[in-house]
């Protein structure tokens, strides 16, 4: 058994049809899901026990116990002896799929430190959980099951914004009016950013306007974005992280430097999207 190291990307909802529920209560998700490159990252060693602890800019409320996904999934590996440090800089309960990537992350890690095989009911930690294991944009559907790798994207400059309200994923589904929309639609090769912009104005996340009737700041998000020039602005998940889409790194930088000035408390990250 050796030190091993993972990176978990911020995942983001480009879009989010939901379609439909199934026998439980299950809801049917049709998206396309991209990667930052910007998360957070774990380490995990040998040790006499399972030991979990938190470190980084991000690391306050999160839980170091058996709540928290990672020690989940490393109990699901089978491994009882790892010391476990998640240096957390992504916001907690925020649409982008930190705990589900943390927890896809520490079982990558488990495969070089402690030599076990990825479960095979890696579900049964959360619906996020299979499409971050490979952390490369794809095409989701189910209840998360079903993961068709989406080679054609192109990488978009972007930046992430948080206005630091925390939303709990069974409110959203709770006040959601639709439960039965349509799938996506197909996805094209497409041939630049631009042009999966285009594409994306098409689809939806049926999730943004519940979400605003729990939390209208996201409004205030996603107009501020498209104020400092994102081509496009939409919320990630079932919020409140929002994502804007700009034409360049360079333009996307600026438009975090105003967000910075404009908005002190929020969360705001430069990125790009794509495979990590």
């Amino acid at each position: 058994m050796t030190t091993a190291r993972a990176f978990a990307p911020a995942k983001i909802n480009l879009t989010l049809h939901v379609t439909g529920r199934r026998t439980g209560g299950f809801h049917l998700l049709d998206s396309l899901v991209v990667f930052a490159d910007i998360g957070d990252r774990i380490s995990v060693s040998p040790f006499d026990r399972l030991r979990l602890q938190v470190v980084g800019p991000m690391a306050a409320g999160v839980p170091d116990g058996r709540d928290n996904l990672v020690l989940q999934a490393a109990c699901l590996a089978g491994v009882s002896t790892a010391d476990i440090a998640l240096e957390k800089h992504l916001p907690m309960a925020s649409g982008i799929g930190g705990g589900s990537s943390d927890a896809a992350a520490v079982l990558r890690a488990l495969v070089q430190s402690h030599d076990v095989t990825i479960p095979g009911n890696v579900l049964s930690l959360g619906a996020d959980v299979p499409v971050c294991l490979a952390a490369k944009p794809a095409r989701m559907s189910g209840i998360g099951e079903d993961i068709l790798p989406v080679d054609n994207m192109p990488a978009l400059p972007a930046v992430l914004v948080n206005p630091g309200v925390a939303i709990s994923t069974p409110e959203v589904f709770g006040v959601l009016e639709v439960r039965d929309g349509s799938a996506m639609a197909g996805i094209p090769k497409f041939i630049d950013a631009l042009d999966c912009v285009e594409w994306l104005r098409r689809q939806r996340n049926d999730l943004q306007p519940a979400a605003i009737k729990l939390a209208p700041v996201i409004a205030d998000v996603l107009t501020s974005l498209e104020q400092t020039g994102a081509m496009f602005a939409r919320m990630s998940g079932s919020g409140a992280t929002c994502f804007g889409l700009y034409e360049t790194e360079a333009k996307a930088r600026a438009g975090a430097k105003t967000l910075n000035a404009d908005r002190n408390g929020w969360w705001v990250q430069p990125t790009i999207l794509g495979g990590v």
